[in-house]
């Protein structure tokens, strides 16, 4: 075919990029839930990743003690789970999980 129109070009990338970032999201989650457990994992919803640092909502003040207590052992568990994904530091937020 011959030469493509530069907007089919630029959503083609943006529409690539949304689904690699969802793929991201859904790859941090899974892990996040093996590492943390079903118990912690329920009480918390995995967010964004910045610059190497994970963001984790946490539900209630109990959990966040809990995971705040854990971080080092997390972290070190994300990384074997998730080695591509560069994972600095988790950060946890209390937020809404649902």
């Amino acid at each position: 075919g011959g030469p493509r129109k530069m907007a089919d070009v630029v959503a083609n990338l943006i529409a690539r990029h949304g689904y690699a970032e969802q793929q991201g999201l859904d790859a941090r989650t899974s892990a996040w839930q093996r590492v943390a457990g079903s118990d912690l994992s329920e009480q918390t919803r995995v967010g964004n990743l910045k610059r190497g640092v994970l963001e984790i909502f946490v539900g209630n003040s109990v959990a966040m003690q809990e995971l705040t207590f854990q971080k080092r052992q997390l972290l070190k568990q994300l990384l074997q789970e998730l080695p591509d994904q560069k994972i600095v530091d988790i950060r946890f937020r209390f937020g809404a999980i649902d």
